[in-house]
């Protein structure tokens, strides 16, 4: 591969050369001192100042996909930009070390026509969460605490808890809960805590009628936390699975464990390590052109503005860190943590966790090996959860045909309020991504279509 000429001074931009064998991609800065870095998936990286690029490999088959089968995916979910029921869409798949595939179209927002763009800001909301879980876990291998662990070890608020047995959300009956709430617990989202905007049992009231709505609060995250810790739990914990706010409070546990606020902790922890430099709480104000507009689906199937680029909340500083929906990223950034996880831990010489932890971390650890039915919860998002386990911050796969849709054994995932979706699947040694921006997720069956046309351009 030849080396582009240098720009103008004035330019401002660095071009990449990538050397490719088993070990990875290499690429050296031409621009400023020599510097070699491993960089992991992407064939081509083009660097503007703030900004990285994906390039896709130019020969798909190398790695097991059929080009012609890949292609398909854009198309398909172009005729939902053209029924006006997303704005845009970006799409990847990437495979034994190689972005096979990358597909960006429609707009960042449907009333400029501005094109979306591959360094597009989205707002991941739960895809938060296995960052968070990332995060706990590398305390957990410093010895810091144990599963089993009660939380108010080191969140007192949480002694003492109690569980609703009737009542209204106003006169709320209760009982003492059977045991702590455990580290485990909130990992796996069988905390007996849930969200607000759940709307299932006066509980989810009872948040709403105390503010405790992530997104929009103004206390501060331990302020937030003691609110929570005063609500009745929705059921005994380790019963049952409810998705909930359980993850905000393990990213809280992570600033009081580590020290440190929980952006300080992803920035100096997991985002400088790895690479990922768009990835925060917030966007700074030289970014703000990046940010996709977010819709929300109307019941007649229109879209309505849910949060505007110029307005939005990711624009300013929070006081609420939301370690379960609180940040926004890009497809590049998203895709080197993606990697880090399929590589078991580590990527061009950072190493977050160790092989056996990551293993751990993504088998099923809900009690008897069942699935997430088995635990209550028959049906989130647009996708049945027969034959879905879970671990520690991911949905596992255990039963293709039970779950009704195709896959591996094994593979893991989670996805975002806004559509948006990943999964890594060890044996393919694949990853797949979904990014648009549209509320609620369960609107159309993205996910599930997904999945489909990428596994069916697999050809060994």
């Amino acid at each position: 591969m030849s080396v582009p000429g240098l720009l103008p001074a004035g330019a401002r931009r660095f071009f990449i050369k990538i050397f490719l064998d088993r070990a990875g991609l290499w690429f050296t800065m031409l621009t400023g001192p020599l510097v070699a870095v491993n960089f992991g998936y992407c064939s081509v990286f083009e660097m503007s100042p703030g900004r990285i690029m994906l390039k896709v490999d130019d020969d798909p088959q190398r790695v097991g996909l059929c080009p012609r089968r890949l292609a398909q995916i854009g198309p398909h979910f172009q005729k939902y930009i053209d029924e006006a029921k997303l704005s845009g869409v970006l799409t990847l798949v990437a495979r034994k070390g190689q972005l096979a595939y990358l597909d960006v179209r429609g707009t960042m927002d449907i009333e400029s026509g501005k094109a979306l763009a591959q360094d597009a800001i989205f707002r991941i909301y739960s895809m938060t969460k296995p960052v968070t879980s990332v995060a706990a876990m590398m305390l957990y291998e410093e010895g810091r605490f144990q599963l089993d662990d009660p939380i108010s070890h080191y969140l007192p608020a949480f002694a003492d808890a109690r569980v609703y047995t009737g009542g209204s959300a106003r006169k709320p009956e209760t009982v003492a809960a059977e045991r702590p709430i455990t580290f485990r617990d909130l990992f796996t989202h069988t905390s007996g805590l849930t969200y607000g905007f759940m709307g299932t049992s006066p509980v989810d009231a009872m948040y709403r009628l105390n503010e405790l709505d992530g997104g929009t609060t103004q206390l501060s995250t331990a302020e937030f936390m003691n609110r929570l810790a005063q609500m009745p739990l929705q059921f005994h914990p380790g019963t049952r699975w409810n998705y909930s706010m359980s993850t905000d409070v393990l990213g809280h546990l992570v600033e009081v464990i580590s020290g440190m606020a929980l952006d300080e902790f992803f920035r100096t922890r997991i985002f400088d390590p790895l690479g990922m430099i768009d990835t925060g709480f917030s966007i700074p104000a030289r970014d703000a052109d990046r940010l996709t507009t977010n819709y929300s689906r109307r019941k007649d199937g229109s879209l309505h503005v849910a949060d505007a680029p110029k307005t939005s909340r990711y624009l300013k500083q929070r006081a609420f860190l939301s370690g379960g929906g609180g940040l926004a990223s890009t497809a590049a950034d998203y895709l080197r943590f993606s990697s880090m996880l399929l590589n078991k831990g580590e990527l061009d010489g950072a190493r977050l966790l160790g092989r056996k932890t990551v293993d751990y971390m993504t088998c099923n650890h809900l009690p008897s090996g069942g699935d997430l039915t088995s635990m209550g919860q028959p049906v989130f998002s647009e996708t049945s959860y027969d034959g879905i386990g879970f671990g520690l911050g991911f949905s596992v796969m255990l039963d293709p045909a039970k779950a009704q849709v195709v896959g591996t054994p094994g593979e893991y995932a989670w996805g975002g309020m806004a559509s948006t979706m990943f999964w890594v699947d060890p044996r393919e040694e694949m990853i797949g991504m979904l990014l648009t921006q549209l509320m609620p997720s369960s609107s159309y069956p993205l996910r599930r279509e997904m999945k489909v046309l990428s596994y069916q351009a697999l050809t060994d």
